[in-house]
């Protein structure tokens, strides 16, 4: 499914590298990731899943793009030496634990399609938790003012080029808007950097 979120980074971050890989879509919206075909593939169900020629199978985003760092470390995009790579983790983690996660509650908890399905992948039906929407929701702002903070007098998340920080918000920022949430107009650094990273080819991945 070319919308969802975990597979744009793995696309942007291969276009960034300049990477080519076959692909083939899934629909996670009618439940394509949960049927016998996939799971053959990915018991989990979950999307993105890189499959190697011998059939190993990488199932999480960032790994896959650890996998893809090593073969064609350059451009660089977890940072150089053991400091930046330090923060380029660090920044990559709060970015996903407190923004997309908190996205993910509230999307996986009112959208239609996973109404009884609100837990990712092939886990077990689940019926949505209004209050963890709710949650998402609340807890938002404050992690968009954090990053805003961050980036006040910065071009990137984290040193002086494009990381998988930096990917990770994008995508979240993009993952925000499915839910009708955008970024707070009281932050004017995070605006201007979505803007920046709009204009990169990647982006359209």
């Amino acid at each position: 499914m070319k919308q969802a979120t975990n597979p744009r980074r793995v696309r942007i971050y291969l276009a960034e590298k300049g990477i080519e890989v076959p692909t083939q879509d899934v629909d996670i919206m009618s439940g394509e990731n949960r049927s016998e075909v996939y799971l053959a593939v990915n018991p989990r169900g979950t999307l993105p899943a890189l499959q190697l020629d011998d059939g190993t199978v990488i199932d999480e985003s960032i790994a896959i793009c650890r996998y893809f760092e090593t073969l064609h470390p350059q451009p660089p995009l977890f940072g150089i030496g053991a400091l930046e790579q330090a923060q380029v983790e660090q920044w990559q983690r709060r970015i996903e634990f407190d923004g997309f996660f908190n996205v993910a509650s509230v999307f996986r908890n009112t959208a239609p399609h996973f109404a009884t399905r609100s837990a990712p992948g092939s886990a077990p039906d689940t019926r949505q938790i209004p209050d963890l929407a709710e949650r998402g929701r609340i807890l938002l702002p404050g992690f968009f003012r954090m990053v805003d903070d961050r980036l006040r007098d910065r071009q990137f998340v984290v040193g002086d080029t494009l990381t998988v920080a930096d990917i990770t918000l994008f995508c979240t920022i993009g993952f925000a808007r499915w839910v009708d949430i955008g970024i707070p107009d009281d932050c004017p650094n995070l605006h201007r950097w979505n803007e920046a990273f709009r204009q990169r080819p990647s982006a359209k991945a």
